[in-house]
């Protein structure tokens, strides 16, 4: 186990030209109930991912629609990097597993994230 942690803990720190690996900040612009529905609550971020960054496979109790405002490079695990490109939008399911993946090069991704989810649940948790 320990083994393991430190050979994490190392590609992390290589990832992104040797730099450290960053942490993802979250703005909340606003949160609202949904009309007439007091078990939901719709919350509105600027989620901002520097290189290095790693944004953990997650889930959220709820939808998430999104909308990516500056692109820039990413990579999953055994797979190639690949773009997040400016205008790139999408819905993620209640329940549905998504990101797993680290921010590589030098730009930082930038998305509005609007999320329609169950009042008093955590935002997001970790995807089994």
């Amino acid at each position: 186990m320990m083994r393991r942690s430190l050979r994490l803990s190392l590609a992390l720190m290589c990832i992104g030209g040797g730099a450290m690996a960053q942490e993802i900040k979250r703005t909340e612009l606003g949160r609202s109930p949904v009309s007439g529905d007091d078990a939901h609550e719709i919350i509105m971020q600027l989620v901002e991912f520097p290189p290095g960054a790693t944004s953990p496979r997650h889930f959220h109790n709820g939808e998430e629609s999104f909308y990516v405002l500056e692109g820039g490079t990413v990579q999953v695990p055994g797979k190639e990097p690949r773009e997040r490109l400016a205008g790139e939008k999408g819905i993620n399911a209640r329940g549905a597993p998504h990101a797993g993946y680290t921010v590589v090069g030098d730009k930082t991704i930038k998305i509005l994230s609007v999320y329609v989810v169950d009042k008093g649940k955590p935002l997001q948790e970790p995807a089994p």
